[in-house]
């Protein structure tokens, strides 16, 4: 918004400039020495700007997230806000209401709008402002709204995953209406970006979220009501971004991480990486003339540097740049599919992303609000023996979070994910996943579908073997895909050295691992690796979380990484 005011002041004063300097005798925009006549001439001319600019500030504006096409969150009572002059008396009409509101000392003003049913018949909008500007949106629902943020396997689009040609060529679902917010990254708060609200149309579709518009269509066809769906994501984002920068300065857990940055900040000249770039890139450009000339193949070309000052890391800076632009608009809740960039710091996870969960409450101000979010995929390549891996531990960390905050809910991939990709591109089932959560947790079908993945409950050493016990293994039981042998299970001695273990699945809920090398088991893990090989899962087809029984050291845990040091 000052962004706004300040670009609008230096148009206006080229303006009065442009207009005075035949007056005042100038033959450009560049003035002569100061002067007396000069001086009269200036501040009348940045009198008339600073008139215009104040004018255009006051004009009654909106965000960008209030806008034609848009559906309303139902049965919950609803903030439309926007700007005018500082006092101002603004109303907004909608569906039989009429509410006022007042601009506050910064021009800001808010009105409430009571909860309204669903309505899949298109309204209009009105708001009136200072001197009785009106502003009409056009075309408004009233449905169900989800937020779809994360990194890149959010973003991730319909287009570009299995069966997203055929899905957007058949996407005229004019009540599922879409958004999504540009990559813009700030320290400090933004209220608007650039963007519109879109009926979901084939061009339209192809381009959005592909697991925000699977999860999204489910939600539609199943509850017939409109949906209105939020893509604010950012490839490679990590969670710190998402956090309010206060919150991680203050918490003596985040010190390290802050004390990084704060070098960074003081330290870094993206000047100074930009010209050794051009040298490289000049040297480059030598060689590919040269290769040519001999025709050789042409050398790999520079790779560009990344200004961490505005990327998509840097703690806040996505908090501010798009999450702050939507905070408020009326949702039921919250996707989230991230993980991958913090994967080297797991440990750090187990509370940062609770952190960054419970903020994004805290702004709304609208209670716990669902928050589903998608478990790391299978990566990378698969390994003959048990081993540590980081991508496991953030796994965890993600699994522990539904432990620590109410309304949340995690939707397991580890099988549909590509060992050479960090992108798996199989997009439907993973929107299918977490549809089940909100289906079942917010829309009252947990009678009818199972929702989440068999998850380890407790163990019982049996002599050489140990008994598990699981929960959330529906209806149907334990299943074992493929094979009828449990595969995926490590077990270890009190040396903490983990070996394959054998496995079978007892009655519907427990499953029996032993090993012939391991007389004296202590602890078992499941699917404990970056891609681990794995079959377990429900008979409804959900894999079973990975898990762990020990609390071994982390190998992401500073203070294990310190140990090893010494």
């Amino acid at each position: 918004m000052i962004a706004d005011k300040a670009l609008q002041g230096r148009t206006y004063v080229i303006a009065g400039l442009t207009a005075c300097k035949e007056v005042l005798g100038f033959p450009s925009m560049k003035p002569p020495k100061l002067n007396l006549r000069w001086s009269r001439a200036l501040a009348v001319i940045l009198l008339t700007s600073s008139v215009f600019a104040e004018r255009a500030a006051a004009e009654l504006k909106l965000p960008t997230i209030v806008g034609d096409n848009m559906v309303l969150q139902r049965e919950q009572d609803l903030n439309i806000w926007g700007w005018d002059n500082v006092g101002q008396q603004v109303s907004v009409s909608f569906a039989g209401q009429n509410v006022q509101g007042k601009a506050n000392d910064k021009g800001r003003w808010q009105v409430v709008l009571k909860a309204m049913k669903a309505n899949a018949k298109p309204q209009d909008m009105v708001i009136t402002g200072s001197g009785g500007k009106k502003i009409t949106l056009a075309n408004i629902l009233v449905g169900e709204v989800w937020l779809c943020s994360g990194q890149s396997n959010m973003s991730f689009t319909v287009g570009r995953s299995y069966g997203g040609d055929l899905e957007a060529l058949t996407a005229h679902h004019h009540q599922i209406r879409m958004i999504s917010v540009p990559n813009l990254a700030n320290q400090q708060p933004q209220d608007h970006f650039k963007g519109q609200w879109d009926e979901c149309e084939p061009g339209v579709t192809a381009n959005f979220s592909a697991v925000g518009y699977y999860f999204g269509r489910l939600l539609h066809q199943a509850l017939g009501v409109p949906v209105g769906l939020i893509d604010n994501a950012w490839g490679g984002s990590a969670a710190e971004a998402w956090v309010r920068r206060d919150l991680l300065e203050k918490d003596p857990k985040y010190k390290a991480l802050m004390e990084r940055w704060t070098k960074i900040e003081k330290t870094y000249d993206f000047d100074a990486l930009m010209k050794a770039y051009q040298v490289k890139r000049e040297a480059w450009q030598v060689k590919v003339k040269a290769a040519k000339a001999a025709n050789k193949p042409i050398p790999p070309a520079p790779r560009g540097p990344r200004n961490l000052l505005t990327g998509n890391n840097r703690p806040a800076n996505l908090y501010n740049g798009v999450l702050h632009p939507v905070i408020g608009y009326g949702m039921r809740g919250a996707i989230w599919y991230q993980g991958e960039s913090n994967a080297g710091r797991a440990y750090e996870y187990r509370s940062l992303f609770p952190l960054m969960i419970q903020n994004w409450r805290d702004e709304w101000g609208q209670g716990d609000f669902p928050f589903y979010w998608v478990q790391l995929a299978d990566f990378k390549g698969e390994k003959p023996e048990p081993e540590d891996s980081q991508w496991a531990e953030l796994r965890e960390a993600q699994t522990l979070t539904m432990s620590k905050l109410k309304n949340t809910g995690e939707a397991v991939i580890i099988d549909i994910g590509e060992g050479r990709d960090i992108h798996p591109r199989n997009k439907r089932t993973v929107g299918e996943r977490l549809a089940r959560w909100a289906l079942a947790k917010d829309y009252g079908f947990d009678k009818t579908i199972v929702f989440q993945s068999p998850t380890y409950q407790k163990m019982e050493k049996k002599g050489d073997k140990i008994l598990l016990t699981f929960d959330h293994v529906g209806p149907k039981g334990l299943y074992s895909f493929d094979v009828r042998e449990p595969i995926g299970f490590a077990v270890a001695a009190a040396d903490k050295k983990f070996v394959w273990a054998k496995g079978r699945i007892v009655g519907i809920n427990q499953v029996e691992v032993w090993s012939d090398e391991v007389k004296e088991p202590v602890a078992v893990r499941y699917a404990w690796a970056a891609n681990p090989v794995a079959n377990m899962r429900s008979g409804e087809n959900l894999p079973m979380t990975p898990f762990r029984t020990d609390d071994f050291p982390m190998i992401t845990n500073p203070e294990t990484v310190q140990a090893k040091a010494k």
